[in-house]
């Protein structure tokens, strides 16, 4: 616990210190091509929430520099002025219609066609933009000539200050055909009122400070359970402990990225891939504890025997295909558009997920048989609720993974953003819960050993009555049990009110 505070400590520290000196959210361009699309050539510059502030919040061009190619350049003598126009596009979501026009109900384009210069008056040539009805001045189109021959042309550094709130969106855009092959270089610097976290991002930094407090509250109570009854610990209430701590490094560390994301402005990617990378171990150790439980591990068996190896495989492949989704999804994503990871990134890890829910339920199900048959009904009824636990996370989940499909459907340009946190931060909330229930149902205490494997081949009854006997002041009472009951052919009587007493003494 000690070291997740002096982790986080450092964490705050670095970031301070690092931001001295540091403009923004950088978005970086190292001669990233132009693609074309429809009649124009066209490269996306960011897209990221950004909440008005009075002078605060902006987005500001630094050292952009566009290319082309030297055939493009060779067309041209020294002595020609602009020779090749690039503009720079910023505009809000709502504003994405005062881009681009259609001439005569057809196909709609971004730059003004001569069908288009006799119907709406733009001019040839040049990005087709009409004035937004809230403000004359949106959306912004900064222009850019390349001169003569020159193989490169500068946008001038300047700032767009930022006055309504909104999801704003970048683009460059050239409409001359001889341009074919443009690339750009350079950086901008996208800022928000209280740092430089895009704004869908900005409420998981304060989400992750109330999970880490959250994780050490329990762990605080799990620490103090644990060492109090630390002689009748269970190796499954030691793998409970492992999770516990990896959730509360993992909220801790994705605090402090973000802490140095809004400070610095940039992510590097060894932070953040140490973060996933932690996430990944503890989605991974997290599901073979649920698997491991439903399996009736500590409890039904001592091990898992011959399913120690299929279970560890599978939790090799889960990691890798966890750990290679959330790195796509996190390593270097500054932009606010979300849902980027690609489709054979995405379908392992739902799979691997699905297989998961069969085989938990699966064993459970035999697990519950196991402890009906055997009578324990302290076992059975813990194993009931952790079955039913399970059950409404499962619901729980499928339900949130139709909301999501749905917000994000009807959401394609993020207008939603500054509620689109929620989308990640359920599922942090749903792993804690479950794993709040999973501490409530096996926390350490003195009868903790009640829960743990006897050995399969002593029934329920002489358990019990073994169980009975190893107490030194019932120690003739479960001697004259066991008799008993071998007297009557081991059979125990379900409607004994002594048996039922019995029982409950040992659970």
């Amino acid at each position: 616990m000690d070291l997740t505070l002096f982790v986080s400590s450092l964490c705050v520290l670095l970031a301070i210190l690092r931001g001295n000196g540091v403009e923004g959210s950088i978005h970086t361009y190292h001669f990233e091509p132009f693609k074309e699309v429809g009649n124009a050539f066209l490269l996306s510059g960011g897209s990221e929430g950004i909440v008005a502030s009075h002078g605060n919040s902006y987005i500001k061009f630094d050292n952009i520099t566009f290319w082309r190619t030297k055939e493009a350049a060779d067309l041209h003598s020294s002595m020609e002025h602009s020779t090749g126009l690039i503009q720079a596009i910023v505009f809000e979501a709502a504003d994405r219609d005062d881009i681009g026009g259609s001439a005569y109900g057809g196909t709609r384009s971004i730059c003004c066609t001569p069908d288009l210069a006799k119907t709406t008056g733009c001019r040839q040539g040049e990005v087709i933009r009409r004035p937004s009805a809230l403000d004359l001045n949106w959306p912004v189109v900064l222009p850019t000539h390349f001169n003569g021959n020159y193989l490169s042309a500068k946008l001038d550094n300047q700032k767009i200050t930022i006055s309504k709130t909104g999801m704003y969106n970048l683009f460059f855009i050239s409409c001359d055909p001889k341009l074919r092959g443009l690339s750009m270089s350079g950086k901008t610097v996208w800022k928000n009122p209280n740092g430089y976290l895009p704004g869908r991002m900005a409420p998981l930094m304060t989400f992750y400070v109330f999970m880490s407090l959250t994780y050490l509250v329990l762990i605080a109570i799990w620490f103090f359970q644990y060492m109090r009854f630390w002689r009748e610990i269970m190796p499954i209430q030691n793998w409970i402990t492992l999770v516990i701590a990896l959730g509360l490094l993992e909220m801790t560390l994705w605090y402090c990225e973000y802490l140095n994301f809004n400070h610095v402005g940039v992510r590097p990617v060894g932070i953040t891939t140490w973060v996933v990378t932690v996430g990944a171990i503890r989605k991974t150790v997290s599901r073979l504890l649920i698997l491991s439980i439903s399996m009736g591990y500590g409890v039904v068996r001592p091990t898992l025997g011959g399913l120690t190896s299929k279970v560890l495989l599978l939790g090799v492949t889960y990691f890798f295909a966890t750990e290679s989704l959330d790195f796509a999804e996190n390593v270097g994503t500054i932009n606010d558009i979300s849902g980027k990871a690609r489709l054979f990134l995405v379908l392992p890890a739902a799979f691997l997920n699905s297989f998961l829910i069969l085989w938990i339920f699966t064993s459970l199900s035999r697990t519950l048989e196991i402890l009906q048959a055997k009578r324990s009904s302290v076992k059975l009824e813990i194993y009931r609720k952790f079955t039913n636990a399970l059950a409404v996370s499962v619901i729980a989940s499928v339900a949130w993974i139709g909301y999501e499909v749905y917000f994000k459907a009807t959401d394609p340009f993020s207008e939603r953003w500054q509620s689109a946190w929620i989308i990640t931060a359920f599922w942090d909330i749903l792993a804690f819960l479950l794993l709040c229930v999973v501490c409530y149902l096996w926390a350490p205490s003195q009868s903790s050993q009640r829960y743990a494997y006897s050995g399969e081949t002593v029934d329920e009854d002489d358990e019990e009555a073994q169980s009975l006997a190893k107490g030194a002041s019932e120690g003739d009472i479960g001697m004259v049990k066991v008799d008993k009951e071998r007297s009557n052919g081991g059979a125990a009587n379900p409607f004994s009110l002594d048996e039922e007493g019995e029982e409950d003494k040992r659970e």
